[in-house]
């Protein structure tokens, strides 16, 4: 339990100084890191992931209060014994929590990573929480796929199972096959 609770404040920890070290050192004009790929870029944002519905900030604050108390409390209490569903648990509370503080105390979230290599392509800038939040929902898809799997292949056995023992109990209670009657007969028909 504190291992979750350490990871999740370091990802919110890890999301705000980043996007206080941007608020703070980043010059106006931006800072190119890879030439041509990667640069940080200051970005209010004021919609969801990737600027997506601006201006619904109530909405969004309402709807990731509600995702990470859910999230928190299948954590804290339901305990996951999935490693893949506690790390996809801990990357989306803690990415949605980082994100949030920003709505709360700023009004939009402070975006910075730019990636703008492809730029048809790719539009949005992002920033470390984004990253958490992405990878988290990634891992708990990947979860859903292979749980909702292994829960087949185990209802495929059982039912095969099932089928097997029915069919050896059948094939114990039915009657002698005619050519062992015939037998059976002709051994008390011949006194000896």
């Amino acid at each position: 339990m504190l291992l979750k609770i350490a990871a999740i404040a370091a990802i919110v920890y890890l999301d705000q100084l980043t996007k206080w070290l941007i608020t703070t050192y980043l010059p106006e004009s931006g800072k190119i890191i890879i030439n041509g790929v990667l640069r940080l870029s200051y970005v209010e944002n004021t919609g969801a992931a990737f600027g997506i519905l601006s201006d619904c900030r109530w909405l969004f604050i309402s709807v990731s209060s509600i995702a990470i108390l859910g999230m928190l409390w299948y954590l804290f209490f339901k305990k996951p014994g999935s490693r893949l569903l506690n790390l996809s648990l801990v990357l989306l509370a803690g990415g949605g929590i980082g994100n949030m503080i920003d709505r709360v105390l700023l009004g939009y979230v402070v975006d910075f990573i730019d990636f703008y290599a492809f730029p048809k392509i790719w539009l949005w800038v992002f920033n470390i929480a984004d990253v958490c939040i992405t990878i988290g929902t990634a891992l708990l898809a990947l979860y859903l796929i292979t749980s909702t799997i292994a829960e087949a292949r185990a209802g495929k056995v059982t039912a095969g199972s099932r089928k097997a023992m029915s069919d050896a109990a059948a094939a114990s209670q039915q009657p002698p096959k005619p050519q062992e009657d015939n037998e059976n007969q002709k051994a008390d028909s011949n006194p000896t």
